[in-house]
This record gives structure tokens, C-alpha cells and sequence, in this order.
């Protein structure tokens, strides 16, 4: 089972991320998307016998009016009818001035248009933002 879990700083400035093998956040920043790869590549959850027993911690500036978006691997593994995976990142380009209420709903209608509304797999997707 693959995973991430990130924890905001109190003052909101900072958010670290463990990732365990799980597609990574997409950071919308100033009209921008970036990819928040991890620094160093971590196993799956369940399989830490096979690690050093430590999870790499990556840390990342957040200002204010960013987005943090969490999604499943079912969002970016949902094909279109010619079997082309979703261009989540590539997509997500198009809708950096949303707020993430709106943001949710313009990926959702797009990934359905583009699977031609037949997920095979379930999807879950968490958008925060720096308010202050």
C-alpha cells in the first residue's frame, strides 16, 4: 500500500512531506504547478523491513494563496478510450486560479470527459490552501 502524509507548519509557511511510494502533490504556486517529487525514493508501506527504517522528510515553502493538491493513483490511471493515461499535471495548468472547491469540481468533469465517464479504479482527491 503506497502512501503520503504531510503536516502543515503551525505558521503555514512549510509543508513536509513523507511520501511512500504514492503519486506525489502537485503544488500550485503563483499561476504555476509543480510536481513535489520526493528527495529520496521510499518503499510502499508494509515493506520497511527492506529500508533503513527511516522515512525521508521533504520539505517545501507554502505561501499564501497556494494549493496542495492529494490525489489517488486512480485520477492519474484513468484512461481514455484510445488508453491514454490522464495528464493530471498537465491538466491541472489550465485551472491555477481556482479555489480548491473549484479546482476539485473542473478536475472531476475533465477526468470524466476524459474516460468518457468509465473509471475503472476509485479516486480520491484533497485540495488545501494557504489562507494566511
Amino acid at each position: 500500500m503506497t502512501a503520503v502524509v504531510i503536516d502543515v507548519a503551525d505558521d503555514g509557511s512549510v509543508v513536509r512531506v513523507a511520501n511512500c511510494g504514492h503519486p506525489p502533490p502537485l503544488l500550485i504556486h503563483d499561476g504555476t504547478v509543480a510536481t513535489l517529487f520526493p528527495g529520496a525514493p521510499e518503499l510502499p508501506l508494509g515493506l520497511g523491513d527492506l529500508s533503513e527504517g527511516r522515512h525521508h522528510i521533504d520539505v517545501h515553502p507554502l505561501a499564501v494563496g497556494d494549493i496542495l493538491l492529494l490525489y489517488t493513483d486512480g485520477v492519474i490511471e484513468a484512461r481514455d478510450p484510445a488508453g491514454e493515461f490522464y495528464p493530471l499535471a498537465e491538466h491541472l495548468a489550465r485551472w491555477t486560479a481556482d479555489t480548491p472547491e473549484a479546482l476539485l469540481e473542473d478536475i472531476r468533469a475533465d477526468l470524466l470527459r476524459h474516460a468518457d465517464a468509465r473509471l475503472s479504479d476509485d479516486i480520491a482527491m484533497v485540495a488545501v490552501q494557504r489562507v494566511a
